[in-house]
This record gives C-alpha cells, structure tokens and sequence, in this order.
C-alpha cells in the first residue's frame, strides 16, 4: 500500500534536510558563529561571575567553607556589607586613593604618551615599525620582573636614588639637604611604576587614531595662516578626543584596581582599593565584604563609561541628523 503524494510530501517535509545544517553554515553559519562568540565569552566570563560576587556580597559571613551563607539562620538578603562599605573609612579613603593614583598616573600617561604617539605617525614606515616595537617590547618581560627592577632603582641606596639626591641637593638650600630621597613605599612609587607599566596602553590607541587623519586638513589650516601650535590645538587635538578616551580607560580602569605594584612599592598605611580586595579575601576570609568592594569598585568603572557612551551615541545621532 502506498501513501498519497500529499502524505509523504508531509513526511518529507517533517524530516530534517541531511543538508540544511551545511546550507545554513554555508551561508551565514559562519557570520552568526563570529558575532555570538564575544558574547557567549562575555555571558561565561563576565556576567555569570558578575552574579556570582553580586550574590556573594549579599550573603552573611560565616566560619564555614565556603565563609558565606544564604538564608536559614542568616537572612536570605544581607546588606550589613554595604552599609560598612559607605560608612567605614578605610574603603572610603582605599577608594579615593585609587581613583587619586588612577587619575594621576592616566594623566602622566597622557602627557607622555601623546608627543610619542604623534611622532610615530610622522615618522617614515620602516623607522615608525622599529619605534612602535620599542614601544610593546616591555610585555615580552614578566610584569612582576619590571616592578622589581624598579624595587632596585628606588631603593635608597641604588645609583638611581643617588643621582635625584645629588640633583636635589644642588638645587635645593644647604638645611635643605638630605641623604637620600624615599621613594619605595609612597604614592609617588605606585604612580611612577603605574606610568612605566601602563604606558603602551596609551601610546597604542593615541597611535591607531592619530594614523588615520588627514594631514591635509593640517596643511589647509596653515595655508590659511594658522601657526603649528594652534593647528593642533584646532585640528589635530580635537579629532584625537576619541584616541585619547581609549587610551585613557585602558589605563584608568587597570591602574584603579592595580594589586601588585600597589602591594610591592605602595604605602601599606595607605592601601588601594585592590589590596583592600585581597586582604578581605585572603585574610580576614569575609568573602562578603570583599564582594561588596570588587561590586562598588566595578559600578564606580562602568557607570561612567555607560554614560559617556549613552551620550556620545545620542550626539552620533544628532549630528547624522542635521543637514
């Protein structure tokens, strides 16, 4: 007994095609797979971790393993965390010394970072390749060895320390003088060392942006009287803003939660907020304390970012509009 044709193209139909799978890969299978891979990494890496601490820094602190706990004899909701966290000094001033050392370090990046950038694009192509492997031949170190090496050039006794005393002492009155200057365990310490390690960062998007404008828009700037000085303040400064934004979130948002050059050559009386996290982890294990912070840390990074791409989106639109 046969099946009608209008039956079995029914159950053709149903059955899945031994070729679609290739046809849809073929082609946008691989497009579709591209655009979902950055966000499945940040949906596994970001977001599930993210709710992770957000969870842990609303749990109540016990003496069990994990130190943390939800519910039962503990309330299901605890907010004791960040109620300490806006009323304990020490993450207060942990909080204003990062965004303090952050904050001056971008700057000193900035001013570093920019005439460097800028020369490389005015550079001929082979020199500008040698200079830009200069510029990246730090990462081929281990972070840890470079900070300390410097450690070594700021200790009192090393030629480094001796050659700004004796600089110093010129400089300076008689009563003045000093035997050697300190520099390990000071915010000047964390900012220098933060400088040195975070100033690529800078360098590299300044580049990338610098690179891409027009330099014939300098030269009719000049033709129409404009001296160097204010064709960069009018034309070359102001088409640099988006280069110099990267590179300051790459190096401001790193350098505020910074651990280590913090913890090797930073004050231990004056704690960053990244060493404030790792004590409450390590060493007093309150697991929700420490959350409450990376939670407060995190918010006080990315609202800001949010916001400023809200309304440069916003301006992006408005200016595509007007005729």
């Amino acid at each position: 007994m046969t099946e009608s044709p209008d039956i079995a193209a029914r159950h053709a139909s149903a059955r899945p095609s031994k070729g679609g799978f290739l046809r849809w890969f073929n082609r946008r299978g691989w497009a579709d797979i591209t655009i979902a891979t950055p966000y499945v990494w940040l949906l596994v890496f970001f977001l599930v971790p993210f709710i992770i601490v957000i969870a842990m820094s609303v749990a109540t602190r016990t003496p069990t393993s994990p130190p943390f706990g939800f519910g039962g004899d503990h309330p299901l909701i605890n907010t004791a965390t960040y109620e300490r966290l806006f009323s304990d000094s020490l993450y207060i001033r942990a909080f204003l010394t990062s965004i303090r050392n952050a904050a001056f370090a971008t700057v000193l990046c900035l001013l570093i970072g920019y005439p460097m950038a800028l020369g490389l694009t005015r550079v001929s192509k082979s020199w500008r390749n040698i200079l830009l492997m200069l510029v990246i031949l730090p990462f081929w170190t281990s972070f840890l060895l470079r900070v300390y090496a410097w450690m070594g050039l700021m200790g009192n006794n090393s030629w480094f320390n001796k050659l700004l005393t004796s600089a110093y002492n010129i400089m300076a009155p008689e009563e003045w003088a000093v035997r050697s200057i300190q520099m390990m365990n000071t915010n000047f310490a964390v900012v220098l060392v933060t400088v040195y390690s975070y100033l690529p960062f800078m360098i590299l998007p300044l580049y990338a942006n610098l690179e891409k404008l027009d330099l014939t828009l300098n030269e009719a700037a000049e033709d129409l009287g404009s001296r160097p000085f204010r064709v960069f303040l009018d034309v070359t400064l102001p088409l640099s803003v988006p280069g110099i934004i990267a590179g300051g979130l790459l190096v401001f948002i790193p350098a505020s939660g910074e651990l280590i050059i913090p913890g090797l050559v930073g004050n231990p009386s004056q704690p960053m907020i990244g060493r404030v996290i790792q004590d409450e982890f390590a060493s007093a294990r309150d697991w929700p304390m420490a959350s409450a912070v990376a939670v407060a840390l995190l918010l006080l990074l990315v609202v800001p970012m949010m916001l400023y791409s809200h309304f440069e989106a916003k301006a992006h639109e408005k200016r595509a509009m007007e005729p």
